[in-house]
């Protein structure tokens, strides 16, 4: 028995700091997905408004001046400047976007920064109605705590309902 209690405890020793170690990357986790929870919320949130001059140049700071952005029916864009200018072209004072609650998952990327993932919906402001839902990817660099978009995805847009 007495040699049993001895495995017990060394396997409790060894298990100690895993455990540890598991409770710091969770945490670390947590408060990533916060930040770029909050991100997420900060860009869109402009965008939303982007029809405000201020609000659309608030937008647009949050992304790389090299982003591409790959949209399913749309193509793709290679720099900021062209994708805000499609933004404000086909996006402004038209619709808003949605996170839909729960699709959020963000995963870190080992001294980068973060990819977001999830599902939104676009709902027209002079209806007010959310017709088209897709699914999007969002790559998040973080420099010096500054954190910018580097690459999206937008795909699978699809009549929402």
């Amino acid at each position: 028995m007495k040699k049993f209690m001895s495995a017990v405890a060394v396997l409790a020793a060894m298990a100690g700091p895993g455990a540890a170690l598991a409770q710091d990357d969770q945490s670390q986790q947590a408060a990533l997905t916060r930040t770029v929870a909050a991100l997420d919320t900060a860009v869109f949130d402009a965008f939303n408004t982007c029809s405000k001059p201020v609000q659309l140049e608030k937008h647009a700071s949050f992304f790389a001046p090299d982003v591409e952005f790959y949209h399913d029916a749309g193509g793709v864009t290679w720099s900021r400047r062209e994708m805000i200018e499609n933004t404000q072209k086909y996006v402004c004072g038209h619709f808003r976007r949605e996170l839909v609650p729960g699709t959020l998952k963000v995963f870190p990327i080992s001294n980068y920064g973060a990819i977001e993932q999830g599902t939104h919906r676009f709902c027209q402001f002079d209806t007010g109605k959310c017709n088209g839902i897709a699914e999007f990817v969002i790559v998040w660099e973080n420099r010096d705590g500054a954190w910018r978009i580097t690459r999206v995805l937008s795909y699978g847009h699809r009549a929402n309902g």
